[in-house]
């Protein structure tokens, strides 16, 4: 029997790699300054803002907007691609955390829960299904290839889908998808180095 699944990844200049990026780094600030820091930190970026909001509880206090800064520069944003600080509302709206929370952790309890679905497999030394190891590896490759300058053209948003066909006991890749933020250029010539340098160095001859 005949199934396909299809798994995807996305850059570390991904709108949401970005958000990520931003809570977690709040999150270890906060921590440094205090290791029983209990910080629930949420993140929406738009075009022209960002948001940083939920409940802390710390003895610590860091600078959020320098942060949230830091953090897309590290990435790879700056004023030729898109992040322009003297132009970008950055919003701030942390509480302290709620008391019925507070209540719940103190008691050994759970502030939140959470489910989630998952299998590990050996058809990779990952354990993980081969398309999304495959997707990873591309998104990776993708952004050493910005780094690195090998894709000089290449900006920090970019994304990859692998679709993978199992047959019974027989495994065939049916399409890879990789797509990125890039400079005016000919859409060829992004085409063309993609394939060489990011698809034909990551998905198996065979």
């Amino acid at each position: 029997m005949k199934k396909i699944l299809t798994c995807e990844s996305v850059t570390e200049g991904h709108p949401d790699k970005v958000c990520d990026l931003i809570s977690d780094s709040i999150l270890d600030a906060y921590l440094k300054k205090d290791s029983k820091s209990r910080v629930a930190i949420e993140c929406m970026v738009g075009k022209n803002y960002l948001m940083v909001t939920g409940e802390v509880t710390s003895k610590g206090s860091v600078d959020i907007k320098k942060i949230v800064c830091d953090s897309i520069k590290s990435i790879g944003y700056d004023e030729s691609n898109g992040f322009d600080i003297s132009n970008y509302e950055i919003i701030i709206d942390v509480s302290t955390q709620s008391r019925d929370i507070s209540v719940g952790v103190d008691n050994l309890g759970a502030g939140d829960q959470g489910m989630m679905y998952g299998y590990a497999t050996n058809e990779t030394k990952e354990y993980m299904p081969l398309p999304l190891v495959l997707a990873h590896k591309l998104t990776k490759r993708l952004t050493e290839c910005r780094k690195n300058k090998i894709l000089s053209f290449l900006r920090p948003d970019g994304k990859s889908q692998v679709s993978i066909e199992y047959d019974d006991e027989k495994i065939r890749i049916d399409s890879v998808i990789v797509s990125s933020q890039h400079d005016d250029i000919d859409i060829n010539k992004v085409r063309e180095g993609i394939k060489k340098e990011v698809i034909d160095k990551v998905i198996p001859k065979k």
